[in-house]
């Protein structure tokens, strides 16, 4: 619907606003585990109502909407071209008046300038949302060296400077970014729990490791969450991961949940990413090849929202709500087009005899090229 010009007419931002506010407080909308709470420890509401989720149990829980926001792709990792500064703050600041109450950012992202944004746009609403950063990489002078390092004096002082640049007081979820096979995962763990105790970190979480080393940490310091790549191109997490995270009651955040972009439609093998600040453009599976055949996979989630009034990145969305209760996905955006068209995934359930048609469809087409070229790849635990 093109936006009204006039005062008088409510704009069509407007109106997408004020009908998922309407949609969340009729709770026209139950996934399974999502229920309407205050979130957080502390947490008031900061705009609209979302339909919230929570993230491990006892000490370590954590209440969040049911939808987080992935910051990274503002400044890091997804080309030159993206809003200045300013625009990039009000839309974090749309996001939280939308409801958003989880957001994700990591030293490493920028560097350092991605965790800024955030403490530069969220500060002010300490308390009321969760923004969670993560440590495990080297840096010599500022400068990524790109080794791991989960050292204990490395971790302390990363939780130190992420204080500071996300100016809080304490990190709501402290996540290892990747695992360090220097360091034993009880010595990280370990660490985590110590800056608990010292009231510098609330919760303790893990990315991309195996079943073994989160069941290590866990008895350590309880985990709060896993977070992994997952997506309807990538399901490995299915096979150990959200076992053992449902066995242990921890939650899971699942990164890319629209598969950098891809699972939205809005990309071809035209598609240009040598911009410099996009690793898409190293990825096989962005290769122009790789994105052409895999245009069938998409066409095909297109296909299913169609009949359903879901774009594909909400059916995306809605099919990873529907796997688990305790799965928050985290997208991402610089646009507020975007943002709405994702919270409004909350309009939506999956049943499970949709999520088996959805899966049985895509399951007969053959998806090209690996998430990750071979020297990334190994550094994700398995």
């Amino acid at each position: 619907m093109k936006q009204e010009q006039t005062e008088n007419n409510m704009s069509r931002k407007d109106f997408l606003r004020t009908t998922l506010f309407l949609g969340a407080a009729m709770g026209g909308v139950s996934m399974g585990g999502i229920s309407e709470a205050k979130v957080g420890d502390a947490s008031e509401k900061c705009g609209a109502k979302l339909p919230v989720r929570t993230l491990g149990t006892g000490n370590a829980a954590l209440s969040i909407s049911a939808l987080g926001f992935g910051v990274m792709g503002m400044n890091h990792h997804r080309g030159v071209l993206v809003p200045d500064r300013k625009s990039l703050v009000r839309l974090l600041h749309e996001a939280v008046d939308h409801g958003v109450t989880l957001f994700d950012t990591a030293e490493i992202y920028g560097p350092f300038t991605n965790e800024e944004l955030a403490g530069e746009a969220l500060s002010e609403f300490r308390g009321k949302i969760a923004v969670t950063t993560k440590f495990g990489f080297d840096f010599a002078n500022g400068v990524p060296t790109g080794k791991r390092n989960s050292r204990p004096e490395r971790i302390r002082q990363v939780a130190e400077e992420s204080l500071r640049r996300l100016k809080v007081d304490a990190i709501e979820l402290f996540y290892q970014h990747r695992f360090d096979p220097e360091v034993p995962v009880e010595d990280v763990a370990g660490t985590v729990k110590e800056l608990i105790q010292e009231g510098k970190v609330k919760r303790f979480g893990l990315c991309e490791v195996s079943a073994s080393t989160i069941r290590r940490a866990h008895a350590i310091q309880p985990v709060t969450a896993i977070q992994s790549e997952y997506h309807l191109m990538w399901r490995e997490p299915e096979k150990e991961i959200l076992p053992v995270c449902e066995e242990l009651g921890i939650g899971f955040v699942p990164y890319s949940p629209v598969n950098r972009g891809l699972l939205t439609g809005t990309l071809n093998e035209y598609t240009n990413f040598r911009s410099g600040n996009d690793n898409r453009a190293d990825l096989p599976r962005f290769q122009p090849e790789a994105i052409r055949q895999n245009l069938r996979f998409v066409e095909a989630v297109t296909e299913f929202g169609r009949t359903r009034g879901m774009t594909s990145a909400q059916v995306s969305l809605a099919w990873l709500l529907a796997k688990k209760p305790w799965i928050v996905p985290i997208p991402g955006t610089t646009k507020i087009s975007h943002l709405e068209e994702n919270l409004r995934t909350l309009d939506f359930t999956l049943s499970a005899t949709e999520v088996e048609e959805l899966e049985t469809r895509l399951a007969e087409i053959t998806i090209i090229g690996d998430r990750y070229p071979a020297e990334q790849q190994q550094r994700v635990e398995r």
